[in-house]
């Protein structure tokens, strides 16, 4: 029987912690009433920053969105926090990534982008921009369901809409605005203070294509002696590092693509099927094929990730500090388009 001390929102019970964040704390649950698996969000109500109610209200505009997390519930608990509820999901990008030793191949970002420039271009789709696109925010699904290696994405908090639902009118362009992503991945633009739009979080996917590329990005590392010195450091060090450096080594259809998005106008809509296009095109650069096989299939002895062995958590329930070893397959030799 269920401690009523553990039951939120009437019939789910919370399980055990699964990670935290600046938002609060997340926990693993369950639905008592067809043991579904959720997570469970808590935030405090004295938050200085509330991210839920605005993640709430993305999820409710995206609900049925293809990637995107069901939401079960929003709304309080007791007098300190609010809740939120969505599927339980598997490990974020950044995860699969240290477990295959910080870097992806080339087909497997090729795979990646496909999914992910279609989820960004979904969400233009009902008017909103994510702002913070980064790898810990694209999951796969759950490990136990078809959908295991579809990519899902999470925490909306930052999300804005940026053309009226109605009328379809954009926002206006502006200046001198404050930052808001993750530094690493964010846009130029943004590093500018230029107000947000499309083109920005698609610039952002970019700089994510390259870190799993490469392993790192060349603004990495940067010391300074605040955050604002930090941040000028990055932007600066994008703006002096030319597509051809970031794209040494690697199929020209990446250059292509940041080419592309950093040329955009502010409220020009994206050819998400031409950068989609690009991605099948590096694909058959290297004779390879969309054939849904990812580099951590390979983990575990062909098990891929495992359940058993990711005991560590983390943000979103999965993790593991010693990196499963990969099994080695017997493939034929592929055409080596990495920079060493």
């Amino acid at each position: 029987m269920a401690n009523s001390s553990n039951i939120v929102a009437v019939h789910y019970r919370v399980g055990h912690k699964i990670g935290e964040g600046s938002f609060g704390i997340i926990f693993e649950g369950v639905n008592l009433l067809d043991n579904t698996p959720v997570a469970i969000k808590f935030e405090s109500r004295k938050s200085d920053a509330p991210q839920l109610k605005d993640e709430f209200k993305a999820y409710r505009i995206l609900s049925g969105t293809p990637g995107i997390p069901q939401c079960f519930y929003y709304g309080h608990h007791g007098s300190t926090h609010n809740i939120l509820i969505i599927d339980l999901l598997g490990p974020s990008l950044e995860d699969l990534f240290d477990w295959c030793r910080r870097k992806f191949s080339v087909k497997t970002v090729c795979l990646l982008a496909k999914q992910m420039i279609r989820r960004v271009q979904a969400i233009h789709e009902y008017d909103l921009i994510y702002r913070d696109i980064k790898p810990d925010n694209f999951l796969v699904g759950n490990p136990q369901l078809p959908s295991r290696d579809v990519l899902y994405m999470v925490d909306f908090g930052m999300a804005k809409q940026f053309r009226d639902l109605r009328t379809k009118q954009h926002i206006p362009y502006k200046e001198k605005k404050a930052l808001s992503g993750t530094a690493r991945y964010m846009s130029i633009n943004t590093h500018l203070g230029i107000e947000q739009s499309r083109r920005d979080d698609l610039e952002s996917l970019g700089h994510v294509f390259f870190y799993f590329l490469k392993g790192s990005l060349p603004w990495q590392g940067l010391k300074a002696n605040t955050n604002k010195a930090k941040y000028e450091k990055i932007g600066e060090k994008k703006l002096n590092t030319s597509i051809n450096e970031l794209c040494f080594g690697l199929p020209i259809q990446f250059a292509e693509y940041l080419s592309n998005v950093r040329s955009l106008k502010f409220e020009e809509t994206p050819d998400y099927d031409y950068l989609v296009r690009l991605m099948d095109l590096a694909l058959e650069s290297l004779g390879e094929a969309d054939d849904g096989y990812y580099d951590w299939m390979d983990l575990n002895n062909g098990r891929g990730w495992d359940l058993t062995l990711n005991k560590k958590p983390n943000l979103h329930g999965y993790g593991n500090p010693d990196p499963p070893q990969k099994r080695v397959r017997d493939v034929k030799p592929r055409q080596s388009s990495q920079s060493q």
